[in-house]
């Protein structure tokens, strides 16, 4: 038997990351998914293997398993989850936080801006993950085989704002990571983007790849055979003439989503550096109005994006359930400054 981690993640369809890989060996004889699970995995409990199992979270030769599936050599089985294996170190730090709900199975945070929420290259502390390592009384080296600290099941931008879900336990990790991969959670985001939007409301599909000019950025194809499948319906809520204030609603979560959306449309986010948003992409040449949205861009200094509702089924009660995160202070600022500039 050989057992494969893989620390980037190996993306797959709709979603999922790979995050490690057993490989069965020629002389093994048949025996239950789960049971040769448990035998090969050390500190990871045959129930939480069932979880798993139950919530789609394990592929036998790239199918769903079931628990009594029964697994042969040559097989490979892989665990699979809606977010990229941490592969380093979580080290608990105690870092305020902005809990919106709390029970014994959910954790509800309202993240601010400039907050990485995973620890990774160039960000090992200081991170969401650390403050909840903290709070939840956890901490894991990098090789760790049991994966606690997957507790995040999504994410969203350092320089995003606004609300993630916490799984507390097993059971609850795998129901919320089911939900997010069937895209069955409710997700609205506020932003504010440059341009007249020329609809009220809309729909963006295409698959977003990401862009061979730069590894940090994403862009929207319509090559139906490139990247990933992507879907955000907007509405027009406010309208400033040189920018608009929409509501966008996620069908699928892909990295950057929004901000590659909407830079496809032709209105990248306001502030939004790595997609040009910090360039005057429409309005007068006046001295006076490039000197306001400086100060516009020093008032909200990152993308003006906001996750502000989440909702999703809990995962014990299985009550629908949702919550709102009100417009932090930047960019409630922002919107009250292009009020006073235009009159509204």
């Amino acid at each position: 038997m050989e057992l494969t981690y893989l620390d980037d993640g190996n993306e797959l369809e709709d979603g999922l990351f790979e995050h490690f890989r057993l490989s069965v060996d020629a002389g093994q004889q048949p025996e239950r998914v789960d049971k040769f699970m448990a035998a090969h995995l050390e500190d990871t409990s045959r129930a939480r293997i069932q979880s798993a199992i139950k919530e789609g979270c394990v592929l036998v030769n790239d199918k769903v398993a079931k628990a009594n599936l029964v697994i042969r050599p040559g097989d490979t089985i892989k665990f699979v989850m809606p977010y990229r294996r941490r592969g380093m170190e979580i080290l608990p730090e105690d870092i305020p936080l902005d809990v919106v709900y709390e029970d014994e199975d959910v954790l509800v945070v309202n993240k601010p801006a400039g907050m990485v929420v995973h620890p990774g290259h160039g960000n090992y502390n200081g991170t969401l993950v650390n403050a909840l390592a903290f709070r939840l009384g956890l901490s894991q080296g990098p090789e760790a085989e049991d994966e606690r600290l997957g507790i995040l099941v999504h994410r969203i931008d350092k320089d995003t704002s606004g609300l993630l879900a916490v799984a507390k336990n097993d059971e609850a990790q795998f129901k919320l990571a089911a939900q997010f991969a069937a895209h069955t959670i409710d997700r609205l985001y506020e932003a504010v983007v440059w341009g007249n939007l020329p609809d009220d409301e809309g729909t963006v599909e295409t698959n977003i790849v990401r862009d061979p000019a730069d590894r940090l950025r994403f862009k929207a194809t319509d090559d139906p055979e490139a990247g990933k499948r992507a879907v955000t319906h907007y509405r027009v809520l406010e309208r400033f003439g040189y920018v608009t204030r929409v509501e966008c609603r996620l069908e699928t979560g892909r990295t950057h989503q929004i901000r590659v959306h909407m830079t496809h449309l032709g209105h990248p986010l306001f502030g939004d550096t790595r997609y040009g948003g910090t360039t005057i992409r429409s309005g007068t040449i006046y001295a006076k109005y490039k000197q306001f949205i400086q100060n516009c861009l020093e008032i909200c200094p990152r993308q003006a994006l906001h996750a502000r509702t989440l909702g999703f089924t809990h995962p014990s009660t299985g009550e629908r359930i949702h919550f709102e995160a009100p417009l932090p202070a930047d960019m409630a600022a922002l919107l009250d400054k292009w009020r006073v500039f235009t009159g509204r």
